[in-house]
């Protein structure tokens, strides 16, 4: 799953991948590595065209209702911008 933080969720049969041999990467995203050299392109002006890149923006008291659209799969949701 991409984008999405499992936490201690174990959603592998990591027993079944072993025994077939089958590699797996994965790791955090670094964004502290590129977000200095990146924000002053996130202004206004939307240089980078990231305005249109959410498909919903919700309240942030949405948020529970908007995890749950997203984790459904439904109206389409895919990027979400909660506003406080």
């Amino acid at each position: 799953m991409t984008g999405v933080y499992g936490g201690m969720a174990d959603p592998l049969p990591l027993l079944t991948l072993f025994d077939k041999q089958i590699q797996i990467r994965m790791g955090q995203a670094n964004v502290r590595r590129w977000s200095d050299e990146i924000i002053p392109f996130l202004t206004d002006e939307d240089l980078l065209g990231v305005d249109d890149f959410a498909t919903h923006h919700v309240p942030l008291s949405d948020a529970p209702r908007a995890y749950e659209l997203f984790q459904k799969k439904r109206d389409g949701m895919v990027k979400v911008l909660m506003k406080p």
